[in-house]
């Protein structure tokens, strides 16, 4: 009987099973959203709203405790700065799980682990009436960059044509004076 027994084995050693839980809710916190399978979504949800409990709070103690499980220096500066402050109001369920069905290869469940108000952007699929849409919009900014690429590049066309202009009507009012003062000296 499995009495008070916590937790996935997931068919890995403990070891390995802590570092899995590491890993992820590392990478949670530096993109703000993963795609895992259920089990692993499941039990990486859970450190990773210990880890923002501890953000909350802000002190010492818990940068600790949460620099036990995050990789990286920066996403942990990132939890404290960030993260955490966002959720100051928030009591609990920092996290959400979106199942997305089987995996092709192997036909594991797969699920999207992201946080609550995030700032990741969605990468869902699109109807084809919203990719068309997108495409319609993209052509139309590249041709309003290209319309202000080419008349930025009329406008130092016409500043290199005008200063070139310049430029020959003073060599050619030069070698005017020029010559007229060669002529004044064979005159006398």
């Amino acid at each position: 009987m499995r009495h008070n027994v916590k937790g996935r084995k997931l068919n890995r050693t403990a070891a390995h099973r802590k570092m899995l839980y590491r890993n992820l809710v590392t990478s949670l916190f530096k993109h703000e959203r993963i795609t895992t399978t259920v089990p692993k979504a499941k039990e990486a949800r859970i450190v990773a709203e210990k880890m923002i409990t501890f953000a909350k709070k802000g002190d010492l103690h818990s940068r600790r405790m949460a620099a036990r499980k995050i990789m990286e220096p920066a996403i942990l500066q990132k939890l404290f700065a960030e993260i955490g402050p966002r959720y100051v109001d928030r009591p609990g369920g920092y996290t959400r799980i979106m199942r997305l069905g089987p995996r092709k290869g192997d036909n594991a469940e797969l699920a999207i682990l992201e946080l609550v108000d995030n700032t990741a952007r969605p990468k869902s699929l699109d109807s084809k009436k919203r990719t068309r849409a997108r495409r319609v919009l993209k052509a139309e900014e590249k041709a309003e960059a290209l319309a202000a690429m080419t008349e930025t590049t009329d406008d130092v066309a016409k500043e290199v044509a005008e200063e070139v202009t310049e430029a020959v009507t003073e060599e050619a009012e030069e070698v005017v004076e020029a010559s007229d003062a060669d002529e004044e000296k064979k005159e006398d």
